[in-house]
């Protein structure tokens, strides 16, 4: 059931013009973004070059574009997660969906990995172009491994904090607001920290992806972001289930 709700979100957002029109700009602006990155890494090259360890074009292109996408595509989920289940219930079809043979946990499920199948189509072009960089020259594959990672990580988080301010409203754009203040919150936390030992910028999701695209892939950062979506996944279940109590 998990798989069929998926496919139909991922099917309902592909008939929006919304989703086509986000896709479209979300890959333009990141091949933009990594030619720009690309050209700027050639330009200093001369000049790293004469560094006792100087930064790989991996490092410099791959890993600027996949924190540009972090950032980028935090647009992306607060337009696609806001109508996830304020539509539904502004439609009034939650009823349907809360009476069918389906528990709360699946329908989350359901949605999330909708919206995710999604948004890993931008990921995958992003890595593909990523990948692109081995046709002239050595890249590191681990660090792309690792950036991969990191991105997938974060989006996953940020989709299910959209998907619980989503099962909150039957208002979309106040979905919408809302998990755009509280995504922006959460970088700020990472940007100001002037410590980065802080607590505050410990809890900034953005802090576990800077450290996992660096290749430093541990358990505690990799915990963080799962222990994250997890909480996130189990609260929109729990909503619905109180939803489904009310009738």
């Amino acid at each position: 059931m998990i798989r069929t709700l998926a496919w139909k979100e991922f099917r309902t957002l592909f008939a929006q013009p919304l989703a086509w029109v986000i896709l479209a700009v979300v890959q333009f602006v990141m091949a933009m973004v990594f030619f720009w990155y690309l050209s700027q890494y050639f330009e200093i090259l001369p000049r790293i070059q004469q560094l006792a360890n100087p930064p790989g074009v991996t490092e410099v292109v791959v890993g600027g574009s996949f924190y540009f996408a972090a950032i980028l595509l935090q647009v992306a989920v607060v337009l696609l997660s806001m109508r996830l289940f304020s539509d539904e219930y502004r439609n009034r079809t939650i009823a349907l969906l809360l009476s069918a043979p389906i528990s709360s946990t699946e329908i989350a499920l359901g949605k999330f990995c909708g919206l995710m199948l999604f948004l890993l189509i931008p990921v995958a072009l992003l890595t593909i172009m990523s990948a692109s960089l081995a046709l002239g020259g050595v890249v590191d594959w681990g660090l792309i491994g690792a950036n991969l990672l990191a991105l997938v990580l974060l989006l996953t988080a940020y989709s299910a904090l959209g998907l619980l301010i989503s099962s909150l409203t039957a208002h979309p754009l106040l979905a919408g607001f809302g998990t755009f203040m509280a995504l922006v919150f959460l970088m700020l936390l990472n940007i100001l920290a002037t410590d980065p030992n802080a607590t505050s910028n410990y809890l900034s999701p953005l802090n576990h992806f800077e450290t996992i695209a660096k290749g430093l892939i541990d358990t505690a950062n990799l915990s963080f972001l799962v222990i994250v979506t997890t909480t996130l996944l189990v609260l929109t279940s729990k909503i619905l289930d109180r939803r489904r109590m009310q009738g």
